[in-house]
């Protein structure tokens, strides 16, 4: 509980200071330095966790697996989650109100997929690789050094919640300076919470089936889920609860649905529907897949794939506390 408290205090903290340096017309170009040096920082000490852990060194192979079969039910049933919804507010699949879509949004659409290919952002290869070194760092250094491995993984998990807060803290600033949340919110109108309302409950009702194919247990299972795709949060979260195999498979799993969901959104945008693609990232939607989901579908879409990543990034933090604690 008090976790949650600190997560969001830390949050709104960096928010309201944003919004001043907004107001203030103040450039903080720095800011991405120093949370891709803490997001670096973060992961190569859950790595650590990881490399240290001979528990979660001997099933590496079973997470990655299991990762793959969460990521794959979790992305099918966030995706019908928003096709059912979307058929209940009359929402056609070009995200629009009318029963027909736009002949010009379907032109479009078609001249953009052509030139949309699988590119993996250079943060995404950054945190993989800090990942790695993490784990081969920690099995190679300190799983045999280490005598009192209680008080290294207590040390660790001070770590990690250092990193989070500071991680939290400028997510918060980022929403304050763009400052468009409101204004998207409006654009649309209070229908778009829906679309992200679907996203959980696909997400955590695929969870629910991993939980039972799976063998972990259905506790870890929904923490993994309520992930939601961020992956230099949620598992630290499970982590520093005392979960690091959950924690190492919430890794994987969030980091395989962004890779995945950069790879198949132009094929859904093409077969299924448009505003489909902003669940298939969770809350990388709003950044890594943003462009992505703009090129393949539409202007108005990528209103819906923003709201959605900003709604899903607030829920992690709650979600995954109030289930893992």
């Amino acid at each position: 509980m008090w976790d949650l408290v600190l997560y969001l205090g830390i949050t709104l903290a960096g928010y309201v200071a944003g919004d001043i340096a907004k107001r203030k017309n103040m450039t903080l170009n720095w800011s991405r330095k120093v949370q891709t040096f803490a997001i670096s920082a973060l992961v190569f000490t859950m790595g650590v966790r990881i490399g240290s852990n001979d528990e979660v060194v001997g099933k590496l192979d079973s997470i990655g697996v299991y990762a793959a079969v969460f990521t794959l039910v979790v992305m099918v049933c966030s995706a019908a989650a928003i096709t059912l919804t979307r058929k209940l507010l009359g929402i056609n699949r070009f995200g629009l109100r009318e029963k027909k879509g736009n002949d010009a949004d379907v032109k479009q659409s078609g001249k953009i997929k052509k030139k949309t290919g699988f590119k993996i952002d250079l943060m995404t290869i950054l945190i993989l690789a800090f990942v790695s070194l993490g784990i081969a760092t920690g099995y190679i250094v300190f799983r045999r050094s280490v005598e009192n491995m209680t008080a290294f993984n207590e040390l660790l998990g001070t770590c990690i919640k250092i990193g989070l807060c500071t991680l939290l803290v400028f997510v918060g600033m980022d929403i304050g300076v763009e400052g468009k949340v409101v204004k998207q919110f409006k654009s649309v109108g209070i229908r778009i919470i829906a679309i992200p309302a679907a996203v959980i409950a696909g997400t955590l009702a695929g969870s629910l089936i991993c939980g039972i194919l799976l063998p972990i247990s259905m506790r870890e299972s929904m923490a993994i889920g309520a992930g939601l795709g961020w992956y230099s949060l949620a598992p630290g979260i499970i982590m520093d609860n005392g979960f690091v195999v959950a924690g190492a498979i919430s890794f994987m799993h969030n980091v395989m649905r962004e890779l995945f969901a950069i790879l198949v959104i132009p094929i859904v945008a093409h077969y299924i529907g448009y505003v489909e693609t902003v669940g298939l990232p969770g809350a990388a939607s709003m950044d890594v897949c943003l462009p992505i989901v703009e090129r393949s579908t539409s202007s108005a879409t990528a209103v819906y794939s923003f709201v959605n990543g900003a709604v899903l990034s607030i829920a992690v933090p709650i979600l995954v506390t109030a289930i893992i604690s």
